[in-house]
């Protein structure tokens, strides 16, 4: 899921089932892959399906991924790349499987792994990454999210974000708060909204969504900052876990600074895109969001890079992780398996590869320095430092805005979303919306009617 977009699934319009189900299926009909029969293992050549090749609107970046293409065929005459547009769609992904149309290698959320592999929809490639070149390097957490139970992997991640506290330093300046100083817990956060709200004019100190699932989500983002959860896992069933301290003061807190502190504003029902255009628009003093947001709000909303700055999540017991990878196609062979798992470390998980994507995003006058994709954060140690080093020499962004995230990010622990995500924020939505739109809004009635309804969710799972 993108962390500048509303949830997937629930952003923009939607076909009627019957009728994306038909269009899916004629799509699938009309393009195929080197796994519907075509296999090409023989001869001493492998051919490789890929997915996640940019679309051709995003230009640079489909001209940088073309490179890597016959970059890596030049140096591999053994494995010719077949790139395909477009992602792992949930949608979609049966009837691929199912009519041999999945692509050998195929992207996919941090979100699905969990549910292909005990689907058993990705191929085991524990063998093939066992000698992986910088295997050592990659953070355990992230490659834990492509594992089973019993440390088999079947996946590798390329890509990742966490939340943290997005803040105007402009705004903080006038308020008379530190912009070097950003709030560290919600007890902050809640003093520093207040004095910036105070500013009047429509200032807002602090912002949250309420629309769309988007609600839930940054609900579910905030209670983890404060150590809290959405769901656990107990004997294989899971169970809804935010009806707890942690959950209700992550409310109170909410509808103590819209109501009693005003230093929320009163228009609500907000989602993304409107919270991005008042810090645009210098009317919004904080958020709790991913660095990706940064460019949106400077390129979409006419904000200036050097006024927004991000923080670690407030109290930062945990935050909330997203993230993206390659999982490959359970009927590849192990021919396939191991040409994949070369061309997705080469491509995404080579240190000299990153350091020139970033010398190419600088010439061409690019965001560099901002801690999001296409610089991925997924190494550690002296690779995690070399890899920052390069991004610091080569920043056109104002680093030092953003310094307080990357030294925390090593340490606040990362927490994908809970299970049936989609589901669940759509439940936790109505309970976020009455917090920030009715004043006698009864917290503990909403988590338990929540509680109810997330229960009866994973019941029928």
């Amino acid at each position: 899921m993108s962390s500048t977009s509303s949830p997937r699934g629930r952003s923009g319009r939607t076909l009627p089932l019957a009728t994306a189900t038909v269009l899916a299926l004629i799509a699938l009909t009309a393009c195929g892959t080197s796994s519907d029969g075509a296999e090409s293992d023989s001869g001493g050549k492998v051919t490789l399906d890929v997915n996640g090749q940019p679309p051709k609107t995003q230009a640079f970046e489909r001209k940088l991924y073309d490179k890597h293409v016959q970059q890596f065929e030049k140096a591999n005459p053994d494995i010719d790349i077949v790139p395909h547009e477009g992602f792992m769609d949930p949608k979609t992904f049966n009837a691929k499987l199912a009519g041999g149309k999945l692509e050998d290698v195929f992207y996919v959320y941090f979100t699905d792994t969990r549910s292909l592999i005990e689907k058993k929809q990705a191929a085991d490639i524990t063998d093939a990454v066992k000698d992986m070149p910088r295997r050592g390097d990659l953070q355990d957490p992230l490659m834990k999210i492509f594992q089973d139970e019993e440390g088999h992997q079947y996946g590798l991640p390329t890509s990742n974000y966490s939340m943290g506290l997005i803040y105007n330093r402009a705004l903080f300046e006038k308020a008379g708060l530190d912009p070097d100083q950003p709030p560290k817990t919600w007890a902050d956060v809640r003093k520093a909204a207040k004095k910036i709200a105070a500013l009047g004019d429509n200032t807002v100190g602090y912002a949250d969504f309420s629309k769309n699932n988007q609600g839930g989500w940054h609900y579910t983002a905030e209670l983890y900052s404060r150590g809290g959860r959405i769901a656990a896992e107990s004997d294989g069933k899971w169970k809804a876990a935010f009806n707890t301290p942690e959950g209700k003061a992550t409310f109170q807190d909410l509808h103590d600074m819209r109501w009693k502190d005003g230093s929320m504003g009163s228009k609500q029902l907000l989602q993304v895109e409107d919270v991005q255009r008042m810090m645009g628009s210098g009317k919004l003093g904080m958020y709790v969001a991913a660095a990706d947001n940064i460019t949106v709000i400077a390129k979409q909303f006419g904000g200036k890079y050097e006024d927004y700055a991000l923080a670690p999540v407030p109290d930062a017991k945990a935050t909330l992780l997203g993230g993206e990878g390659y999982m490959f196609n359970p009927k590849a062979s192990p021919a396939k398996i191991k040409a994949g798992v070369k061309w997705i470390q080469w491509r995404y998980l080579n240190p000299d590869v990153i350091e020139k994507n970033v010398a190419d995003y600088a010439d061409a006058e690019l965001p560099v320095g901002i801690p999001m994709p296409t610089v991925p954060d997924v190494f550690e140690g002296a690779v995690r430092d070399r890899i920052e080093k390069v991004k610091k020499d080569n920043a056109n962004m104002p680093t030092g805005n953003y310094q307080a995230f990357m030294d925390s990010a090593p340490k606040v622990p990362g927490v994908i979303e809970p299970p049936r995500a989609q589901e669940v924020y759509a439940v936790l939505d109505s309970a976020m919306q009455s917090v920030l739109t009715k004043k006698d809004a009864d917290i503990d009635a909403l988590l338990d009617t929540a509680e109810d309804k997330v229960n009866a969710i994973y019941d029928a799972s």
